[in-house]
């Protein structure tokens, strides 16, 4: 039987921080292999052009995405009847580490583009199925009334990692006039590089997690049984989701809200270099700095999440989100873009932190890591819809302005929805 989170004795300061930590290690891996180094690489180097590139890695991506929908909630279902979850943890970041590690031999020639699209799938996909077990955690290490804050500091300390390692890919290997080890750039080692260097920083900080972070015990169910118990929970919640409206109802407000971030980090680098004029290197600095600005919003914001509650902090942080990104569509001035787009991003860390909060209060105490699966659903499932939405309004107005108005629309859909949710505490 599952101990309510009430009733279980707090995690040491020891354990949190290392939990956190984990944090810190893997998010390396979507900040410079998904979305700056090798998926610029690839679209780029590897691919025959840069049409098809970008059409072939949008392609895998949401392959990835599918796969991640379908296996979160699933595994999620079979880790609550087995009782620990740090092995799927150590299993999935360890086919992250691997996979992502080998696109060190993705040369840049067209023929090595399968091998490339292969591992990228795959480390995605570890990834987020890991993620789903490490949230899980969450409301097992603290008590409820400081969830929010622990959630916002590892989203902080997220941050904070992925641009560290960012920092040392960028300005050690890819833009340096002499790489570091004597890289070779005539064959893109220089950049490479980036891959071998995000798997070894994600297996160097998740060590302190895996060591000194408690896990639930075992409860002793044999996997076959274990898997079995799983697959017919999950077709129950599934089918009588209508029963947990309040989960449902936060989860269906969050496929919006979310929709409407991945989308404006997406496109926000082709934003401003179409609509400002700014340059390749002028992107990855703005995105440098909007990883700064989220994770200190994330990590400020966390006390408020356990003062006001995070179905509150949610609200308040897309009421900015609202806010900052109608005056970055208003702006012609550079810097008056740079001013309300780096605000935007104090805003966003919010919003991911308390969601992950406010899932940890609304999820049954026995049923917490389906729960998270479901929540990775919630960020999965319509994440073509968003990229599409603006592209056909970009078409149709023939104005970048117009697309990306389509994300405060879908920011506004969220918080409607997300205003009929009960945020109070599920123990």
């Amino acid at each position: 039987m599952t101990v309510p989170a009430a009733h279980r004795p707090p995690a040491s300061r020891a354990a949190l921080v290392a939990w956190s930590l984990y944090d810190f290690a893997n998010s390396a891996f979507p900040t410079v292999v998904v979305t700056f180094v090798f998926s610029a690489y690839f679209v780029r180097g590897v691919a025959a052009d840069v049409e098809t590139g970008t059409a072939a890695w949008g392609h895998a991506m949401a392959l990835a995405g599918i796969a991640t929908a379908v296996l979160g909630p699933v595994l999620g279902a079979v880790a609550d009847r087995s009782g620990r979850r740090k092995p799927w943890i150590l299993a999935f970041s360890l086919a992250c580490i691997l996979a992502g590690g080998a696109l060190w031999y993705v040369r840049p020639d067209p023929s090595y583009v399968p091998l490339a699209l292969a591992l990228a799938v795959v480390a995605v996909i570890a990834f987020e199925v890991a993620t789903v077990f490490y949230n899980a955690m969450l409301p097992d290490l603290v008590p409820p009334g400081r969830i929010g804050r622990w959630s916002g500091w590892a989203w902080g300390v997220g941050y904070l990692g992925g641009l560290l390692c960012l920092v040392v890919a960028l300005f050690g290997l890819v833009m340096a006039p002499q790489p570091l080890f004597g890289l070779d750039k005539a064959t893109s080692e220089h950049v490479r590089a980036a891959a071998p260097l995000t798997a070894i920083w994600f297996a160097v900080f998740a060590l302190p997690f895996f060591v000194l972070t408690p896990d639930r015990p075992a409860t002793g169910v044999a996997p076959v049984a274990a898997a079995r118990a799983g697959l017919a929970q999950i077709g129950r919640t599934l089918r009588h989701l209508g029963g947990e409206r309040n989960v449902a109802r936060f989860l269906v407000s969050r496929l919006f809200y979310t929709d409407a971030l991945n989308t404006l980090f997406a496109f926000g680098g082709i934003y401003a270099a179409g609509t400002f004029g700014m340059s390749f290197e002028e992107v990855i600095l703005f995105g440098i700095a909007l990883n700064v600005t989220a994770g200190l919003g994330a990590a400020a914001f966390a006390w408020i999440d356990d003062w006001v509650g995070p179905k509150t902090t949610i609200l308040a942080a897309i009421a900015g989100l609202m806010t900052a990104g109608t005056a970055v569509l208003l702006v012609d001035d550079k810097a008056w873009f740079w001013v309300f787009g780096l605000a935007l991003g104090v805003f966003v860390g919010p919003a991911q932190a308390a969601s992950r909060s406010l899932m940890a209060h609304l999820a049954p105490p026995e049923r917490e890591s389906e729960m998270f699966g479901l929540f990775a659903l919630s960020g999965k499932a319509t994440s073509f819809v968003g990229p599409a939405a603006l592209a056909w309004t970009t078409l149709a107005f023939g104005s970048q302005r117009a697309g990306m108005a389509t994300i405060i629309v879908f920011f506004a859909i969220g918080f409607a929805i997300l205003l009929g949710v009960d945020g109070r505490r599920r123990v």
